[in-house]
C-alpha cells in the first residue's frame, strides 16, 4: 500500500511540474527551502544605492559631454541602430529567459522571486501560455504597466522599443513589484519558441525584438525541457542572433528531476549533440542542470546535484550584479571606441573625396568610385597606419556603401573643423573619456574611492577595462 500511494505522489509531482501549475490544492509534497537564494544573492546585505548613482550620474555625463556630440556630429547611429538613452545609462542589469514553450521559463521566475500562490505570479502551464514580451522590475507597489506606457516613458530603456510597431506593444507588459532582487536586476520573460508557427503570424517582428533584447542583455537563460529538445528553424535563427554574445549565455536543462539518473546523462548528451551545430565557439556555455520551481525535488533523485548546480546558477546571477556598474562603464567605453572609430573613417572618406574633387569632376562619379572601392584609397589602411585603432574593431566595408546611400558625404565636416573655442575638438574630448575618464571612473569604483576622483596617477587611468558579459 506505502509503495501505491509513494507512485501516486510521485505521479501527481511529475503531473504538477509537466504542467507548471504552482497552485494545486491539498499537495501531498512539500515545499522547498528557498533560504540560499536570499544568501547566495546577499539580499540581506545593503546596496550602495548612493555611491552606485553617484557613478552613474558621472557616466552619464562623460557620455553626453564626450561621446554624444561625436555621434550626432557623424549620425552613428545611423550605422549602428543602436541609440544609447539616459534610460540605458541608468538601467538595471537585464536577465533574459529564452527557449522553447513550457520548459519552466515562467515558473523559475516565479521560484527566484517567490511569486507562487499569488495574484501576480506569471502564468504557466503544459500548453504555450507566455504570448507577451513581459519586464519584471522593481516598483514602489505592485502595479502592471501597459507596453505603450513603457515606451511612451523617457525614463525608461524601453523607449527605442516602438520601432517595432503597435502590435508589438499590444504584446509588451511590464509588472512592478517591491522585491529585494528587482532593486538589482529586471527580469525579461519571453514567449516561447513554437517551430510549427510562421513568424509572421505573431504580428510583428519576433526575430527583432528578441535582438533587441539580446543586444541588451547582461545574461541570458537559454532554458530546455528534457521532452523538448529538438532544434527547429526558429530555434536555430535564434542562435544565430545569439551568436558573439557566448560568454553571456547560460544553457538551462530545467525539470530534470523528472528523470533517473542514466536518463538524465542521456538527456545531457542529446542536449549537446542537438546544440552543437549551433554554437561555434571553442569554450561552450555553462550547462546548469536543476529543477527551478517552488516544489521539493522528486524522490530518488539526486537532490544534491540539482542543489548544488541551483546555487552555482544563483552565484553566476550574483557576479552579474556585483559586476554592473563596471559592465555598464565597459559598455560605454566600448561604445566610444566604436564611435571614434566610425568617425574617423567618415572624416577619412570626406578628406579622399575633397582631395578627387577638381573643377571639372562630376561629383557621383567620384563617390561612388570611393564608395565601391575604398582599398584602392587606402581609408581604411590609413586609419590603422595613423591612429591606435585594431583591425578588428574596424566596421564593414559594405555597411558605409548603405550609410553614404542615404548620408550625402558633402553633409559632414572633416575632424579638423570639428572644434570650438569653449567646449574644444570633439576627437580630443572622446579620445579623453577613452584613456583617462572612463579608465578612472572604473579605477575609484574598485578602490573604492569616490566617482568624482580622476587623477590619472591615482587611479591608474589606461587600463582597459575587463568585461565578460558585453559583447566585444
Amino acid at each position: 500500500m506505502k509503495g501505491i500511494v509513494s507512485i501516486c505522489c510521485f505521479v501527481s509531482l511529475l503531473l504538477l511540474q509537466a504542467t507548471g501549475e504552482d497552485e494545486v490544492e491539498n499537495a501531498p509534497f512539500a515545499l522547498r527551502d528557498k533560504s540560499h537564494i536570499e544568501e547566495t544573492l546577499r539580499l540581506a546585505t545593503d546596496d550602495k544605492s548612493g555611491d552606485y548613482a553617484a557613478a552613474l550620474q558621472r557616466l552619464r555625463k562623460i557620455y553626453h559631454s564626450a561621446i554624444k556630440p561625436m555621434e550626432q556630429a557623424y549620425k552613428y547611429n545611423e550605422l549602428r541602430q543602436h541609440e544609447i538613452s539616459d534610460g540605458e545609462i541608468t538601467s538595471k542589469p537585464m536577465v533574459l529567459f529564452l527557449g522553447p514553450w513550457s520548459v519552466g521559463k515562467s515558473s523559475m521566475i516565479n521560484y527566484l522571486l517567490g511569486l507562487q500562490n499569488s495574484p501576480y505570479q506569471l502564468y504557466t502551464g503544459a500548453e504555450p501560455t507566455t504570448s507577451e514580451f513581459t519586464v519584471i522590475m522593481h516598483g514602489e507597489k505592485i502595479r502592471s504597466v501597459e507596453g505603450i506606457v513603457m515606451a511612451a516613458d523617457s525614463s525608461r530603456s524601453f523607449s527605442p522599443l516602438e520601432k517595432f510597431g503597435q502590435n508589438f506593444l499590444e504584446k509588451l507588459i511590464g509588472i512592478e513589484m517591491p522585491h529585494k532582487l528587482l532593486e538589482r536586476v529586471t527580469f525579461v520573460d519571453t514567449p516561447g519558441i513554437i517551430e510549427n508557427r510562421k513568424q509572421q503570424e505573431r504580428g510583428y517582428p519576433f526575430n527583432d525584438v528578441c535582438q533587441w533584447f539580446i543586444d541588451r542583455a547582461d545574461l541570458i537563460f537559454v532554458v530546455f525541457d528534457p521532452t523538448k529538445l529538438d532544434v527547429g528553424l526558429e530555434l536555430e535563427m535564434l542562435f544565430r542572433q545569439l551568436k558573439g554574445r557566448e560568454s553571456q549565455i547560460r544553457i538551462i536543462l530545467n525539470k530534470a528531476d523528472n528523470l533517473a539518473t542514466q536518463d538524465l546523462m542521456r538527456v545531457y548528451g542529446a542536449l549537446f549533440w542537438s546544440l552543437a551545430p549551433l554554437i561555434n565557439v571553442t569554450e561552450p556555455p555553462r550547462v546548469y542542470v536543476s529543477s527551478f520551481w517552488p516544489y521539493d525535488y522528486a524522490p530518488d533523485t539526486s537532490r544534491d546535484l540539482f542543489k548544488r548546480e541551483e546555487i552555482s546558477l544563483l552565484e553566476d546571477l550574483n557576479q552579474v550584479i556585483e559586476n554592473r556598474l563596471e559592465n555598464k562603464i565597459a559598455f560605454i567605453r566600448q561604445h566610444g571606441i566604436r564611435v571614434r572609430i566610425h568617425a574617423l573613417l567618415v572624416d577619412r572618406y570626406v578628406q579622399t573625396y575633397n582631395d578627387k574633387m577638381s573643377y571639372f569632376s562630376d561629383p557621383e562619379l567620384v563617390f561612388k568610385e570611393i564608395v565601391d572601392d575604398p582599398d584602392k584609397f587606402y581609408i581604411f589602411k590609413s586609419i590603422l597606419a595613423k591612429t591606435n585603432v585594431s583591425k578588428f574593431d574596424l566596421p564593414n566595408r559594405d555597411a558605409y556603401r548603405d550609410f553614404f546611400g542615404i548620408n550625402a558625404i558633402s553633409s559632414f565636416k572633416p575632424l579638423t573643423t570639428q572644434c570650438s573655442y569653449m567646449s574644444g575638438c570633439l576627437l580630443a574630448k572622446i579620445e579623453k573619456a577613452i584613456t583617462d575618464e572612463l579608465p578612472a571612473l572604473l579605477s575609484s569604483i574598485n578602490s573604492d574611492k569616490q566617482p568624482g576622483l580622476s587623477s590619472c596617477e591615482v587611479t591608474g587611468c589606461g587600463e582597459k577595462p575587463k568585461n565578460r558579459y558585453r559583447k566585444n
